[in-house]
């Protein structure tokens, strides 16, 4: 079935930085190619409207024939500039996408596909290995840095260029179902890597826009905890100032190991040398090890506890009644 001119513009207009014109006319390579660079980025993508008839034209096999000059094509320093472009692109996307790949193995083959897709777009085509081995040569060098892109993508570029030539031609054509299947795995072997990094960008972003409401309300809050802090220190809070500024000197005076105490023999701080005994009796009772056979360790330790505190409670009264 023969090609439309019209319906070529067509595609070119509304889906031409897909490549929707190249994948109606069975240019795949270059189809694929400007879905994956959206029309090699969007400039490449105008540049088509002037070569739509000859494209039409070879596709229904109209076109006047020339005659190959052998079989190595001419050098194209359009394409050359396109290879080294989407060598670097490829190379970077790798770098974004895969950071838990290392970057000897992910860098110099991102950027070898990418100067391979370029490389076989239209009636070119170049060797596979040669271009992927001077990418990894040149990234194993420069031990795959990041700057390192330019030079392993020029290195493959060149690669690329010195073994070029032309397709066979008669070769068969799969048909539209295979074809949509085969740049239907390319696509998601690209952005597979960058939507997963996107995904974990996004939840990370979420994380922080969740947390955004509580640190408002922390510094709207702020002030407020400064002054109660600062009436604090000062000893103006509460409803009597005289007392809780003695309080505040009694807790003040306390040592940790006193409050420690305290807590043993559950008192609240400042008790009664009446309540300590009280307590220390009370508790001395309910954990003496001859009572608590069943969990022997725990009361030797909670008696041991509370020997200790009533000594550190007791103690320092004893030296000021005496």
């Amino acid at each position: 079935m023969g090609k439309s001119l019209l319906v070529a513009y067509g595609l070119w207009a509304l889906g031409g930085p897909l490549g929707l014109h190249h994948l109606y006319l069975g240019r795949d390579s270059h189809a694929l190619l400007w879905m994956l660079t959206l029309g090699g980025f969007g400039a490449a993508w105008l540049w088509d409207f002037w070569h739509l008839p000859g494209w039409v034209a070879a596709a229904n096999g109209t076109a006047v024939p020339t005659k190959r000059p052998g079989t190595v094509p001419a050098f194209s320093p359009l394409r050359l500039a396109g290879q080294v472009a989407v060598g670097m692109y490829f190379g970077l996307v790798a770098a974004l996408g895969l950071p838990w790949v290392p970057a000897l193995l992910a860098q110099p083959l991102a950027v070898g596909l990418g100067v391979l897709l370029v490389s076989w777009v239209g009636d070119q085509m170049t060797e596979v290995p040669s271009t992927l081995a001077a990418a990894f040569l040149t990234s194993l060098l420069l031990q795959g840095r990041v700057l390192a892109l330019l030079p392993v993508s020029v290195a493959a570029s060149a690669a690329a260029q010195r073994h070029r030539r032309y397709k066979p031609c008669g070769m068969p054509r799969p048909g539209l179902p295979t074809r949509l299947y085969h740049l239907g795995l390319a696509c998601l072997a690209f952005t597979t890597p960058l939507a997963c990094r996107g995904l974990c960008g996004a939840a990370g972003v979420a994380g922080t826009l969740l947390s955004l409401p509580r640190a408002a309300l922390e510094i709207l809050l702020l002030p407020l905890r400064a002054s109660w802090r600062l009436t604090e220190l000062l000893g103006f809070s509460g409803a009597s100032p005289a007392r809780d500024s003695g309080a505040s000197f009694k807790q003040s005076s306390w040592s940790q190991r006193q409050q420690w105490a305290y807590e043993v023999l559950s008192l609240p701080p400042g008790s009664a040398a009446e309540d300590v005994h009280r307590s220390y009796r009370e508790l001395a009772k309910l954990w003496h090890p001859d009572h608590n056979r069943h969990r022997a360790e725990e009361a030797q330790r909670r008696f041991i506890e509370l020997q200790e505190a009533y000594r550190e409670l007791a103690a320092p009264r004893r030296a000021a009644g005496g």
